[in-house]
């Protein structure tokens, strides 16, 4: 457990019921999920409570960092007592607004990652901890920087549930999909070939290739396979020896039968998900560049969104700033055919100038309904 001071004051905290101060209802009409609503988060979340508890598939939230600077829009120093007494309550109620198969993804770096993961564990238990997934988010090296040059941010991932969430493969490439060729015109389509020895198998015995030429297991390795299964395997025609039918035996690997996906892995790259130079460049295409300073990339919250969601999910950002999240649920839903509803909060004044207006920009068939 980690001790902090006021630790023991969040368990008396009285957060008041309150009409929720929606700035827009966004969609087909006034009852639309597609919220922003203006307030206090730890307020706004007490209060979702009643309507979206045990809802939310997915929580993105980009908190303040706590980098000691005071940017254009806010502030980001707090001693640590006081960031952590800020975080503690909200994440309590996060994860009490996670469906049981959800997950949340925080946006965090070096100067409070260690203690956003100690009271991450202590809300949503160790075990359900999946991973620190590293994002480069600068093309150069701070030349300035008088220790390392940072390059890279951390996202914090934790399920509601572990063994209940399962994240969703990643579309192939075509990249991937290139690899594989059809040289011998199999009538099952393309393939790529893939190695038929391995360690820790049990199978030697002697291959002969076509044109007679024989072939053991390299040196430490043994057959994947039985003699019998690869009798079978060269039946159908699933061993290759190359055009000539004199090299060493391979298994024929068919792209109609492997994953229609790919399974994500923990660093990611800015060619594949953006970098702050992109979030800032998108930001202008809405005349809004003046706000901030690091916003996050839409790509980058979109994979997010692709790993965590189903296609009539329900998004919930409690740090919207200048509404990606929004922008990348907008993006995704067009891109699948999905039907993803996002809530943003925001406490901040610019809520309806930056945050409602770019969704406004961005998608001009939406309706909106401000309320009173």
């Amino acid at each position: 457990m980690l001790n902090f001071s006021g630790r023991n004051k969040i368990f008396d905290l009285q957060i008041p019921d309150k009409n929720l101060e929606l700035v827009y209802n966004f969609g087909t009409d006034s009852e639309s999920e597609n919220k922003i609503i203006h307030g206090d988060n730890l307020i706004v979340m007490k209060n979702l409570l009643r309507d979206y508890r045990d809802r939310i598939k997915c929580i993105y939230i980009d908190p303040p960092y706590n980098t000691g600077n005071y940017y254009r829009n806010y502030r980001d120093r707090f001693d640590n007592d006081r960031w952590l007494f800020m975080m503690y309550p909200r994440l309590q109620l996060m994860r009490e607004l996670l469906s049981k198969d959800g997950s949340i993804w925080i946006s965090i770096d070096d100067n409070e990652v260690d203690y956003l993961k100690i009271i991450c564990d202590e809300i949503f238990g160790r075990q359900n901890f999946i991973t620190h997934v590293i994002w480069e988010k600068k093309y150069s090296p701070q030349n300035d920087s008088r220790w390392l040059s940072d390059v890279h941010d951390f996202i914090l991932v934790y399920a509601r549930e572990k063994m209940s969430w399962r994240p969703n493969l990643l579309p192939r490439t075509a990249e991937m999909d290139s690899r594989y060729k059809n040289p011998d015109n199999d009538p099952r389509g393309v393939w790529k070939s893939a190695d038929l020895s391995s360690r820790g198998s049990k199978f030697q015995y002697e291959i002969t290739s076509p044109t007679g030429k024989k072939f053991l297991p390299p040196i430490g390795r043994q057959w994947s396979f039985s003699e019998e299964k690869f009798t079978a395997l060269l039946a159908d025609n699933r061993i290759w020896f190359g055009k000539r039918g004199n090299r060493a035996p391979s298994l024929k690997t068919f792209l109609s039968e492997v994953k229609q996906g790919t399974v994500a892995k923990t660093i990611w790259f800015r060619d594949e998900v953006g970098d702050n130079q992109e979030a800032a460049r998108e930001l202008k295409s809405f005349e809004l560049e003046k706000f901030f300073s690091t916003p996050k990339p839409t790509r980058l919250i979109k994979k997010i969104l692709r790993l965590s969601t189903a296609k009539d999910s329900i998004i919930l950002d409690a740090f919207a700033g200048s509404g990606s999240t929004a922008h990348a649920v907008i993006d995704l839903n067009k891109e699948d055919q999905g039907t993803r509803k996002f809530i943003l909060i925001e406490s901040e004044k610019y809520i309806e100038s930056v945050t409602a207006e770019r969704i406004k920009k961005l998608n001009e068939n939406f309706s909106f309904y401000e309320t009173e």
